[in-house]
């Protein structure tokens, strides 16, 4: 029904919506969302509040910008990269894992990719060939939800559950439930978690890793968010405390760093996959029989990855290469650097909350939710889906939990786009719809 007035024009905004056809707005994708958005921005003149999608609001690093620039000075763009990664990357990713997670890991073992994005595609189609019965992943959501995507795409299974229902030792008794049926190959999340922000404890990790070495099932971890719990001080070299990781506890890891959001160098699409020392180098029936040989590694690297890319980009390897080096010499502060995500994310809330929002993930066990890139919200009375949909028209664009494997009702609001101007226009937007929802 049409609402007394609102911020974007109400006919403009049912028009366009409907133009794309979308049998439930609640699980429209994040870059339908950004389509939409953005034609209406176009159209109506109206600027929005862009909390939709995770995408850097930082400069990017300028000691990855000189190093790649002096790279490609050096003649490399015209020679195609090492499939295996350049080995200055592969070395300084091997120390900067040393230096903020305080675990040991080879050069060998450190792999370039297109960013996180190609890394857990190339480890899920890895991991669901290695055992003709494991065909599954199971998700601990919430999650990406264009990781599900592509587990769509690639024809493969997956399964989840919402790990905010199962803190704890909860986890325990969640994970038994469905690794013992035998079909899952590997286990996926992320930590801080996209979307709910909350970051797995000590104790989970180390029942996460139990569970893995139990069912001999390989984890996923996504740690496209390092050292962005700004509760702790993460941002000493070789000095805890350090980056939480399920590495500690399990040798069965592939761990995903993206340069992305830690370094704002998200536009050269480039990240490192870590593949535990032990899993690199073992052989499954499954490779063999498909490959003809290979381990774990060797598959990943030059079955999936050569098929998938032939490589990530050569002088964005040496740029990451330059950013791992500057924060393991301790000359490149990146964790102070984004700091203001949580900066935005306390005043965003503090916004919210007065008009009557609530934080939908609040608690992270006994202390309360940190301020990150991320932060969720609902309001009383609305679904996700329905919420998602009615903020469009005061100008205000984020996503529904439902896409994240969430159980909750609410959104999913990001920090990053965000700009000083914007608290008091949303203040004022959030005032007209509360306004018109009363």
């Amino acid at each position: 029904m049409k609402v007394k007035h609102t911020p974007v024009d109400y006919d403009t905004v049912k028009r366009v919506i409907a133009e794309y056809n979308l049998p439930d707005f609640g699980k429209a994708t994040i870059r339908e969302i950004v389509a939409i958005a953005s034609r209406l921005e176009e159209e109506t003149g109206a600027e929005f509040i862009r909390m939709e999608m995770g995408v850097p609001g930082l400069r990017a690093a300028q000691t990855g910008v000189d190093a790649e620039i002096e790279a490609l000075r050096r003649g490399i763009a015209s020679v195609y990269p090492n499939i295996n990664g350049a080995g200055e990357l592969k070395e300084e990713a091997a120390r900067f894992i040393k230096a903020f997670v305080g675990v040991d890991i080879s050069a060998e073992c450190c792999v370039p990719v297109t960013g996180s994005m190609q890394g857990t595609y190339a480890s899920f189609l890895t991991c669901t060939q290695c055992l003709p019965e494991r065909d599954t992943i199971l998700f601990i959501d919430p999650g990406f939800p264009v990781q599900k995507q592509q587990i769509t795409v690639m024809g493969a299974r997956y399964e989840s559950f919402d790990v905010y229902e199962h803190r704890g030792d909860k986890l325990r008794e969640a994970l038994d439930s469905y690794l013992s049926k035998g079909n899952i190959a590997a286990m996926i999340f992320s930590n801080p978690n996209n979307p709910s922000w909350i970051c797995l404890s000590e104790a989970e990790l180390a029942i996460i890793g139990e569970a893995a070495n139990r069912y001999d099932v390989v984890v996923i971890e996504d740690l496209a968010y390092f050292a962005m719990d700004f509760r702790l001080d993460l941002s000493h070299p070789f000095r805890p405390p350090y980056q939480p990781s399920v590495a500690l506890y399990t040798d069965l890891y592939v761990m995903q760093i993206s340069g992305s959001k830690i370094f704002s160098y998200a536009g050269q699409r480039i990240g490192v996959t870590a593949i535990s020392p032990r899993l690199y180098h073992r052989r499954y029936s499954g490779l063999t029989q498909r490959y003809g040989g290979g381990t774990f590694g060797t598959t990943y690297i030059h079955r999936v990855l050569y098929a998938l890319s032939s490589g990530a980009c050569h002088s964005s390897q040496y740029a990451l290469a330059a950013m791992f080096k500057a924060a393991s010499d301790g000359t490149f502060n990146f964790v102070e650097d984004v700091k203001e995500y949580g900066r935005r994310a306390q005043r965003l809330k503090e916004i919210f909350l007065s008009h009557g929002f609530s934080i939908v993930y609040d608690r992270d066990l006994d202390r309360p939710i940190a301020d990150g890139f991320y932060f969720t919200i609902s309001y009383p009375g609305k679904t996700g889906a329905r919420l998602m949909e009615e903020l469009i028209y005061y100008g205000i664009s984020a996503i529904s939990l439902s896409t994240t494997g969430s159980r909750q009702e609410g959104l999913r609001a990001c920090t990053s786009f965000i700009r000083d101007n914007q608290y008091e226009l949303l203040d004022k937007r959030l005032r007209d719809y509360v306004s018109n929802n009363s």
